[in-house]
């Protein structure tokens, strides 16, 4: 099939976009704010964080694991229903608290003593991600709802406070929910 332009100007001007397209392998898309996408490079994240890396080994948070080898956290945006979980997995490995896996559920029965499930609507989430606010207001005022050991996410506020902040650092659509 052959494409007929009414004169050259217009050819150059998709010529030029095509290859512009091209040009800029490396520019990805933002996946789904709190998709098995996004929660894999939430993962990544995690990793090159030297908070949550640390803190979380040093304070025994990522040993407290039912003896399974990692801890489970849930998330998902409120709005799009308790179905869009994804799920990251925590391990004690390399003398750091790594991120081991993110993305879809691969753990549906939780530990109410050890792990977590936390979700906010979008534009909260949006709000903790920029340091609007952290955690204990967040919590305070029921802007996250949160499961899980709470003593221990008490004992660890700056690691969950970095946390709140890595969700804002990974870059995510939010126009549409994960599905």
């Amino acid at each position: 099939m052959k494409i007929r332009f009414p004169n050259w100007s217009m050819a150059l001007v998709v010529s030029g976009l095509a290859l512009a397209s091209l040009a800029l392998p490396g520019r990805a898309v933002a996946e789904t704010l709190m998709s098995a996408g996004w929660a894999e490079q939430a993962c990544a994240a995690w990793n090159n964080e030297p908070i949550l890396t640390g803190k979380l080994l040093e304070s025994g948070w990522v040993t407290n694991d039912t003896g399974r080898g990692y801890k489970v956290i849930q998330l998902y945006r409120t709005d799009c229903g308790a179905d869009s979980r994804v799920e990251m997995q925590i391990a004690a490995k390399e003398q750091k608290a790594m991120c081991i896996y993110g993305g879809v559920v691969q753990t549906p029965e939780l530990d109410s003593g050890a792990d977590y499930v936390m979700h906010a609507t979008t534009t909260r989430w949006q709000e903790m991600g920029k340091g609007e606010y952290g955690p204990m207001r967040a919590m305070l005022f029921r802007r996250l709802k949160f499961s899980g050991p709470k003593f221990e996410a008490m004992k660890n506020m700056g690691p969950f406070k970095q946390f709140l902040l890595l969700t804002g650092s990974v870059s995510g659509d939010m126009s549409s929910c994960p599905g």
